[in-house]
């Protein structure tokens, strides 16, 4: 009998299913498990970030700052869109996916193309290079606090 069979949740490894399975966390609003798939010493990266916005963010508990109040600002809808790309690194993928939904403070619409370098170690994100387009957020987020005017 395997763990699912027996219903205890599996936890994907492979770095292509802990990216899905992240993304289906932040669809349910699962911050807290969103948060448990980072290493504690994992790296995020942003490097196109305007001024205002953090850079690096370094271990779990600081990926944890940033996150913690991100449905409370962003309600993602879905991801229409997802592409990830094996690369020579078995542990790295290259994910092109876009995100929907709506800014929580105005109720405008919300979609971003995302472009993310992953690498995933013993199921866990260890590194995550994020090149979101700030030309792309709306002015509507200036206004709501929201996670990414976290400073770093």
């Amino acid at each position: 009998m395997t763990d699912s069979e027996r219903g205890t949740p599996v936890t994907p490894t492979a770095p292509a299913e802990v990216y899905r399975h992240g993304l289906q966390l932040l669809l349910d609003k699962d911050i807290d498990g969103w948060v448990a798939l980072c290493d504690e010493h994992a790296v995020f990266e942003f490097p196109f970030a305007p001024d205002g916005y953090p850079k690096r963010l370094e271990g779990r508990s600081a990926v944890a700052a940033y996150m913690q109040d991100y449905p409370d600002h962003l309600d993602v809808h879905a991801f229409p869109h997802l592409e990830i790309h094996r690369t020579e690194a078995p542990d790295t993928v290259v994910v092109e996916m876009r995100a929907v939904g709506r800014i929580v403070a105005t109720g405008a619409p919300y979609e971003m193309p995302y472009i993310a370098v992953v690498t995933v170690v013993n199921g866990r994100f260890t590194h995550y290079r994020d090149y979101w387009n700030p030309l792309m957020v709306p002015a509507s987020m200036s206004a709501a606090k929201s996670p990414l005017t976290t400073t770093t």
